[in-house]
C-alpha cells in the first residue's frame, strides 16, 4: 500500500529523521488559514497523490509571496496528475502540502528497498539526488552504493563507515548521516515497508540533513500488524474499480485491453495475460481472486470486470488447490445471471471438485465455453472476441 508524502514524513519524524515543518490542506479555507497560521511569505506547494514525478507534471510549485501561495493552491487543489506511474486516467489531488523554503546546499538520495534477487533489505545511497535514481544508475553506476540491512533493522558499523565516505559527509554531516541511515533502516523493518525513499535528502547551508521529500510503500500482507499505517489508506487514489476490488480483498488492476481475466494466484494471472498476448489479444485487467475466494468474492470480481465497457469477453483460469471449482462456478453463474451477461466466457478449470463445477456451468445455459488447456482457452477467447 502506498501512502501520501505528508503521512510518510510523519512516520519518518517519529523515527527521528529531520523533516521541515509542513501543513496539509484540503480546501481553500484551510489553505488561507495555514498561510496565516504559519506566517508564510514564501512556500513550496505540493499536490498529495500516490505517484512520483509530481514536479514534472506540474504538481510542485514554488511561491514567492502570499498571493502566489494562494493562487497556486487554488489551481492545484483538484488537479489531475497524469504520468507514466498513474496511467492515462491520472489521479486527483485532494490535498496539498505547504512547507517553507530552505537554503539547499546539496541534494542527495537515500532509500531502503527489498532486493528480490538477494532476498534482503538494502539501503541505497547516492550523492546525486533530486532526479530519477534509475537515470543515475544507468548513467553513472559508480554513483550508487547498496548496503545490506540486517533482519532486525540495523546497519553494520563498517557499512556505516562506507556510507559516510561514499556520500562525502564530514564533521556534523557525518554524525547526522550515520544517525539518519540507522533510523531509516529501523523504520523500514519495523513498519514492514517495501520501499522508503528520501529524494531529495538535502544538506542545508545551515549544516542540517533534512528529508525534503518522502515516498513510503508498505507490504499489504503486513497491514494487520500495522493498524496506524492501515488507517492511511486513501481510496480516492485508486480507480473506482480498484477501490471496489480492495473493499472485497481482491487484487485488481485495470488495463487497456478488451479481454477480462479472472484468475487465482498472481503468477498464474501474469501467465494468463502473457498467453492472451501470445494469441493476439489484449487483457483488460489483472484480477487475482485469491486461493480461498468465496462465492460472493468471485461474483463481485465478475461484476467489476463486467462494469468495464471495453470488455468483449472473459477468460477464467482457475487451478483449484485451495480454491474449490464448484464455488467458482456458483459465483460465476450468480454474477452472470444478475448482470445478464451477453459476452462470451471461456473457462479453464482444474483441481478440487472440477467435475462438479463443470456440471454446474453446463446446466446454467449461459454463454460459457469450458476448455481443458490454457492455450486452448486463450485461443478461443481471442477468436470469440474478434481480437
Amino acid at each position: 500500500m502506498d501512502i501520501h508524502e505528508y503521512q510518510a514524513k510523519t512516520l519518518l519524524r517519529h523515527y527521528g529523521i529531520a523533516i521541515t515543518d509542513f501543513s496539509v490542506v484540503s480546501s481553500l479555507d484551510e489553505l488561507e488559514r495555514a498561510v496565516e497560521d504559519l506566517q508564510l511569505e514564501q512556500a513550496v506547494v505540493k499536490v498529495q497523490v500516490h505517484a512520483g514525478g509530481r514536479g514534472k507534471a506540474g504538481g510542485v510549485k514554488v511561491a514567492r509571496s502570499r498571493k502566489e501561495i494562494l493562487d497556486q493552491g487554488k489551481q492545484m487543489l483538484g488537479m489531475r496528475i497524469v504520468n507514466n506511474q498513474t496511467g492515462p486516467q491520472g489521479v486527483v489531488a485532494h490535498r496539498l502540502l505547504l512547507t517553507s523554503l530552505i537554503d539547499i546546499k546539496r541534494e542527495l538520495y537515500l532509500s531502503a528497498v527489498i532486493d528480490r534477487k538477494r532476498g534482503q533489505a538494502m539501503l541505497i545511497a547516492s550523492p546525486e539526488g533530486g532526479m530519477d535514481i534509475e537515470e543515475v544508475a544507468a548513467r553513472s553506476p559508480d554513483k550508487i552504493l547498496t548496503l545490506p540491512i540486517t533482519l532486525d533493522g540495523r546497519l553494520r558499523s563498517y557499512n556505516l563507515l562506507r556510507l559516510i565516505n561514499f556520500m562525502g559527509w564530514k564533521g556534523s554531516f557525518a554524525d547526522q548521516g550515520k544517525a539518519l541511515a540507522l533510523s531509516l533502516a529501523k523504520a523500514f523493518v519495523e513498519t514492514d515497508a517495501s520501499l522508503i525513499e528520501i529524494n531529495p535528502l538535502v544538506e542545508t547551508a545551515q549544516g542540517e540533513l533534512i528529508a525534503l521529500d518522502a515516498k513510503f510503500s508498505i507490504d499489504d500482507n503486513a497491514l494487520f500488524r500495522q493498524p496506524q499505517i492501515a488507517e492511511f489508506y486513501d481510496a480516492s487514489q485508486l480507480t473506482p474499480e480498484e477501490a471496489k476490488a480492495h473493499s472485497y480483498d481482491l487484487a485488481y488492476v485495470g488495463l487497456d485491453g478488451d479481454i477480462g481475466c479472472v484468475v487465482n494466484g498472481a503468477g498464474l494471472a501474469m501467465a494468463t495475460m502473457d498467453i492472451i498476448h501470445l494469441y493476439g489479444g489484449k487483457p483488460a485487467n489483472f484480477l487475482d481472486v485469491g486461493g480461498g475466494a468465496t462465492k460472493e468474492k468471485i461474483a463481485e470480481g465478475f461484476k467489476i470486470i463486467l462494469g468495464d465497457k471495453k470488455v468483449k469477453g472473459i477468460l477464467v483460469n482457475i487451478f483449484g488447490g485451495i480454491m474449490n471449482c464448484e464455488t467458482l462456478a456458483e459465483g460465476m453463474i450468480e454474477a452472470a445471471n444478475e448482470l445478464k451477461v451477453n459476452i462470451p466466457l471461456v473457462v479453464r478449470m482444474e483441481g478440487t471438485n472440477v467435475e462438479k463445477g463443470q456440471r454446474l456451468l453446463d446446466k446454467s445455459k449461459l454463454n460459457i465455453k469450458v476448455v481443458h488447456t490454457l492455450a486452448e482457452a486463450a485461443e478461443k477467447i481471442v477468436n470469440m472476441t474478434g481480437a
